[in-house]
């Protein structure tokens, strides 16, 4: 199914212009479970200083991105040279496709839609390959490597947007070796990486000197709850780097959130607070979905749930019943290798939690009533 959902006008869930016109609210009356982003907001040390900070806008940025560069490389413990700042993961991306120019780009169904779509944009020319619904949604290892085979470039999420499944070390170092051995380029989005219990994110990081042609991609949006600033950055050899950077845009990356990176990479017990939060809700959200309405729930590493409504109350349709209550939530119907049944639920605080429970429960026993 490849239709778009009721708010996912722009193939994306946060659209909250688009639901306050849908449902007949003020966009900020909304509880938005659509878009994974840290429920605890932005750090107060952040909020404070973009507060004092208006008089940045007066001046250009820096096109180097040279202070949150070094500040990113002492928090990583990594040279400068491996790192490209960016206008968010998804400028990081369309970089590598613009700067390694493949032909032909692999990606495993179902995935971050903008996989696909930066890749047609550019020129190239998309094939997929479909994980197992029983296997959590990884694909079959022989069908992985055949894609490695077919492609220039492959895009893998860990965790995986949408379905929240975690790559192991061992298949992370195989899809490494298998993309030296066929002269692919293979691109990891770690996007969601940082919300993972710490002993488990998993990375290739500190190995891409043996790796030259594993990049990787970090958002600092979600984990911050910096959207509207946009902040991202991708980890790769000095020579990838270096061909990602001379297709930047000069100045892609706004002086306020180049100031908000710094400072973000600071705040290190309230990435704590944020993954125990997650674990906690995340944890409760599942047994509650499951128990108490008997919805399939995938198991995630990450911020967000994929859930099954059951049959007689499509995703599109459950998307509508709760926007009229003001909750919204991803319809992930249009993913390649999902059902019409499948949507997508942040993970949020326990309060909105509960009010989200809630108007499931009411959804589900109306559409109950109509079965």
């Amino acid at each position: 199914m490849t239709s778009a959902g009721v708010i996912e006008t722009y193939g994306h869930g946060g659209d909250l212009l688009t639901a306050a016109q849908r449902f007949g609210r003020e966009p900020g009356q909304f509880l938005d479970y659509s878009a994974n982003i840290n429920p605890l907001g932005m750090p107060a040390s952040v909020r404070e200083m973009l507060l004092a900070s208006l008089a940045a806008v007066a001046h250009y940025p820096d096109p180097g991105h040279r202070v949150f560069r070094r500040a990113l490389a002492k928090r990583l413990q990594m040279s400068e040279e491996w790192l490209l700042p960016a206008n968010g993961a998804a400028e990081a991306m369309a970089l590598a496709i613009l700067g390694l120019s493949p032909q032909t780009v692999g990606v495993v169904y179902p995935c971050f839609s903008e996989y696909a779509q930066l890749s047609e944009q550019y020129g190239a020319r998309v094939i997929g390959c479909f994980g197992k619904e029983a296997n959590g949604y990884k694909p079959d290892p022989e069908e992985l490597y055949t894609l490695f085979a077919q492609t220039d470039l492959v895009f893998v999420g860990s965790p995986n947007n949408p379905t929240g499944i975690l790559y192991q070390p061992d298949e992370l170092r195989q899809m490494a070796e298998w993309a030296q051995e066929t002269n692919t380029w293979l691109v990891v989005d770690e996007a969601f990486l940082d919300f993972v219990e710490e002993e488990r994110q998993y990375t290739l990081a500190m190995q891409l000197e043996r790796f030259p042609r594993v990049i990787l991609m970090r958002s600092m949006t979600k984990m911050y709850a910096i959207p509207g600033l946009r902040l991202g950055y991708a980890i790769a050899h000095p020579d990838v780097i270096a061909k990602m950077r001379q297709k930047q845009v000069s100045w892609s990356v706004n002086a306020l959130a180049l100031l908000a990176g710094e400072l973000c990479l600071q705040e290190q017990a309230y990435e704590e607070q944020t993954r125990r939060l997650i674990k906690t809700e995340r944890a409760y959200l599942t047994d509650c979905i499951r128990s108490e309405l008997g919805w399939k729930v995938w198991p995630s590493e990450a911020n967000f749930l994929l859930l099954r409504s059951p049959e007689g109350l499509p995703a599109e349709q459950l998307q509508a019943r709760l926007g009229k209550k003001g909750v919204l939530i991803r319809n992930c119907a249009m993913y390649p290798g999902l059902t019409a049944h499948d949507v997508r639920v942040a993970v949020r605080g326990r309060e909105e939690n509960e009010r989200l429970l809630v108007a499931l429960r009411e959804v589900h026993a109306e559409g109950r009533e109509q079965r």
